[in-house]
């Protein structure tokens, strides 16, 4: 994870995790003793922003960009300028949460001149329980939409197949052949296997790609 580029835009479908992957990434970063930041730029989906987590990310010292005051909160395309320090200051390692689709990735846009030279790595969170990306040739699709927004590669996969809390190794391993296919499709290499920790523990080795066992910091128990 520390040889990751220092810029880190996170961006998956609908579903597929990629907020809790965030926050997670995010947080080990800041554990590993790094300068971290992270920016929420989804300006799409109003539930499950990394935001709502930023009270307990900035006790662990991680400095949390996003909308403030009467915006926190607003499905309107806020933006901090803050983003741009985060882009131009190589103290911090920069972890980007973007919304899943070419609406929300078209915000990374107004960032390429930041980007064009690969200064970056983008992964795309991949859940392949879900119905837009259950497929490897779905996944593949995908990924040229999100490129083509965006206006910048992607540099890398992650397999994040989960059922939440019942979550099982069959849906991981299941979502790894998915994720693996797209690889070979896409010329893309497997960065993450991501996995609520019981399931991570479980997974066998062997496999493409680091196992990354995560914390469900945005679901509550109840939900």
């Amino acid at each position: 994870m520390l040889r990751d580029k220092r810029i880190r835009i996170i961006t998956g479908h609908y579903g597929s995790g990629k907020t809790e992957f965030s926050v997670n990434y995010a947080i080990k970063l800041a554990e590993s003793g790094r300068k971290t930041a992270i920016a929420d730029l989804d300006i799409v989906n109003p539930y499950f922003r990394s935001r709502e987590k930023k009270a307990q990310m900035e006790r662990l010292g991680i400095r949390v960009v996003a909308p403030e005051g009467q915006f926190i909160n607003a499905d309107v395309p806020a933006l901090s300028p803050v983003i741009y320090t985060l882009l131009q200051d190589e103290s911090y390692e920069a972890v980007l949460d973007v919304g899943g689709d070419t609406v929300g990735a078209r915000v990374l846009g107004r960032y390429f001149e930041y980007l064009k030279h690969g200064g970056y790595d983008m992964f795309i969170v991949v859940n392949a329980n879900r119905p837009n990306t259950g497929s490897p040739g779905a996944v593949a699709r995908y990924i040229e939409g999100i490129e083509r927004s965006a206006r910048v590669p992607a540099t890398g996969l992650v397999n994040n197949t989960h059922m939440l809390r019942d979550t099982t190794v069959e849906d991981v391993l299941r979502g790894q052949k998915v994720v693996e296919e797209v690889s070979r499709m896409k010329d893309l290499p497997v960065k993450y296997i991501s996995a609520v920790e019981r399931v991570a523990k479980e997974l066998p080795e062997g496999l493409t790609g680091r196992i990354f066992p995560v914390k469900m910091y945005m679901r509550p128990e109840w939900l």
